[in-house]
C-alpha cells in the first residue's frame, strides 16, 4: 500500500481536531462547573403526575395556574397525544419520605392539588411516581460510579486485546465523548433523567465499537506496512473503515430521529442523548483515539506478535 491509496487525509487535520477538542471540552466542563445539569424528577424529589384528559388541553393555562397554587417550577409536557399530559411537581427537598405511607401522603397531595387546578375537567389519572431528595442523590451518585466502572473495564478489554496505548486512546475518546454530550445537555438546558442515564451507558458501547473497529484495523496494517510511517498507516486504516463507519452511523441516526419525532416526550431526553453520542462518537474514534494512538508514537515493534523461545530454530510458526 502506498499513500496514493489514502483518499482522505484524515491524519493532515490532526493537530486542529485536537485544538477543536480541547475546546469543546473545556467549554463543556465549563458549563457543568457553572451551570450544572437541569436534572428531572428521577434524580431530585419531586412527583410525576400522568393525566388523560378527553380533549385537548392548553399546557400553558396549566402551567400558569400551577404557579398560582405554588408550584412555581412545574414543568408540564404532551406525551404520547395533546390530550394526555406529564406534570412534574418539585416538592421541598428538605422532606425526606420514610416509609411508603408517607410517600403516598406525599404524592396525594400532590395529585389531589393538581386536580384542583383542572377543576371540573374530565380527566383519568394514569399514574404517578414520587422520588425523594435522597433516593435521587444515591441514583446520581450510583450513575455516575457506573459511568466510572465502565471506563475501567473498558481500558482493562482494549489494554487485554491490543495494547496499552490502545486503551488510553479509547479511553480518552469516551471521556471526549460523555463530557461533551453532558455539556450539551448542561448549556441547553435539557432535563437529566434517568432515560438520558441509560443513553449515556449506551454511549460508551456505541463508539467502544467503533473504536475497536478501527483500533483491529490500525494494529492489522502496522503488522503488515512495513515502509509506511505510522501516519500514514493510521490514514490507510481509517479510508479503509470509513464505508462501515458511515453506513452503521447514518443508519443508527435514522432510528433515533423517528424515536425522537414520534417517541414521545418521554424517550426524547433518551434519542437526544444518543443523537450526540453518535455523532460526537464518530468524530471521536477517527480524530480523537487515532490522534492519542499517534501521539503516544505506537510502533510496529508495540503490536508484533511475540516469538516463542526456540520457534526459529526448530523452525516451528
Amino acid at each position: 500500500m502506498s499513500k496514493q491509496q489514502i483518499k482522505i487525509d484524515f491524519m493532515g487535520a490532526r493537530r486542529i481536531a485536537a485544538m477543536l477538542s480541547i475546546i469543546v471540552v473545556l467549554v463543556s466542563l465549563a458549563s457543568l462547573a457553572l451551570r450544572g445539569i437541569e436534572f428531572g424528577p428521577d434524580f431530585t424529589s419531586g412527583t410525576s403526575v400522568r393525566l388523560s384528559f378527553s380533549e385537548s388541553v392548553p399546557l400553558d393555562v396549566i402551567g400558569a395556574s400551577l404557579e398560582q397554587a405554588g408550584y412555581e417550577d412545574a414543568v408540564v409536557v404532551n406525551f404520547g397525544s395533546d390530550r394526555d399530559i406529564r406534570v412534574l411537581l418539585p416538592l421541598d427537598p428538605s422532606v425526606e419520605a420514610v416509609s411508603e405511607a408517607e410517600q403516598a401522603a406525599l404524592t396525594g397531595a400532590a395529585i389531589a392539588d393538581l386536580l384542583q387546578v383542572v377543576g371540573n375537567a374530565e380527566v383519568s389519572l394514569l399514574g404517578s411516581d414520587y422520588v425523594s431528595a435522597k433516593v435521587g442523590e444515591e441514583l446520581a451518585e450510583q450513575g455516575g460510579l457506573g459511568l466510572l466502572v465502565a471506563l475501567g473495564i473498558t481500558m482493562l478489554y482494549i489494554a487485554m486485546r491490543f495494547q496499552f496505548k490502545f486503551s488510553v486512546g479509547a479511553v480518552v475518546a469516551l471521556a471526549h465523548d460523555l463530557i461533551i454530550t453532558l455539556g450539551i445537555f448542561s448549556l441547553s438546558g435539557i432535563e437529566f433523567n434517568l432515560n438520558t442515564l441509560a443513553a449515556m451507558l449506551a454511549i460508551i458501547g456505541y463508539s467502544l465499537n467503533d473504536t475497536i473497529v478501527v483500533s483491529d484495523r490500525i494494529r492489522e496494517n502496522f503488522r503488515a506496512l512495513r515502509k509506511t510511517s505510522p501516519v500514514d498507516t493510521v490514514n490507510i486504516s481509517l479510508n479503509q473503515t470509513l464505508g462501515r463507519t458511515l453506513i452503521t452511523s447514518f443508519t443508527t441516526l435514522l432510528v433515533l430521529f423517528s424515536i425522537l419525532l414520534i417517541g414521545g416526550e418521554s424517550t426524547q431526553g433518551f434519542a437526544i442523548a444518543l443523537i450526540i453520542g453518535v455523532i460526537v462518537g464518530t468524530y471521536s474514534s477517527i480524530y480523537v483515539a487515532s490522534n492519542v494512538i499517534i501521539f503516544m508514537n505506537v510502533t510496529r515493534e508495540d503490536l508484533l506478535v511475540p516469538v516463542k523461545e526456540g520457534a526459529e530454530e526448530d523452525g516451528t510458526p
